[in-house]
């Protein structure tokens, strides 16, 4: 079974769907010993940085977070929980959880579409992604995927852990993270099959790190 973090900030159910849409069982839940029972964790979420982080620490889990990436639990941060991993937001001017050395940027007005025009702000689309290192949450998913974004906010973390990008405007990261502790800034549970594909390679990783226990 994999752990959904609930902690009021939104896309939780959507996600459970995906899980079901695989067959993988998952619970939206904020009880520290299903988290502790659980195969793995991910932690979604939509809406502001500061809010989310109220959200958190009101909860207490922040604390259960710290402890799952503390004992190695896999954990795979969505859009709003990819961001605030990070140490800083700058929605906000928000301190985050620091869980993973970054920061989250606003992308910045005047950036250009390759064709000239300005970005808009939000981004939310289609794009492909860029590999820039292997990962087993990119298994059999095709090199020129695409998933689907909605953000203002886009993360910076060390190349070494950046894992692929995208380009609006920029090139930002979209995925980060290391054998168990993943994070990507676009929606898999509303990425069509490369997304789903990936959630099926986060609990493929989930079982095999279970078992070797």
């Amino acid at each position: 079974m994999l752990a959904i973090l609930e902690y009021k900030a939104g896309n939780q159910t959507s996600v459970r769907r995906a899980l079901n849409a695989l067959g993988i069982a998952s619970a939206v839940t904020a009880d520290p010993v299903l988290i502790r029972q659980a195969k793995g964790l991910i932690f979604p979420g939509v809406g502001a940085a500061g809010q989310a982080m109220r959200n958190l620490r009101e909860s207490g889990m922040d604390h259960v977070l710290r402890e799952t990436v503390a004992a190695r639990k896999p954990l795979l941060g969505i859009c709003l929980g990819c961001q605030i991993l990070l140490d800083s937001s700058d929605e906000n001017t928000t301190r985050t959880l620091g869980l993973v050395t970054g920061r989250c940027r606003r992308f910045e007005s005047e950036l250009r579409e390759q064709d000239g025009r300005p970005i808009r702000i939000p981004h939310m689309g289609w794009n492909s992604l860029r590999r820039k290192q292997p990962s087993p949450l990119l298994h059999g998913i095709p090199r020129d995927a695409q998933v689907y974004f909605v953000h203002s906010y886009y993360v910076e973390c060390p190349p070494e852990l950046t894992i692929a990008t995208s380009v609006y405007g920029r090139e930002f990261c979209t995925l980060y993270g290391r054998d168990g502790l993943w994070a990507c800034q676009f929606h898999p549970e509303k990425s069509g099959a490369p997304g789903l594909r990936l959630l099926k390679n986060f609990y493929a990783y989930c079982t095999e790190h279970t078992h070797a226990e």
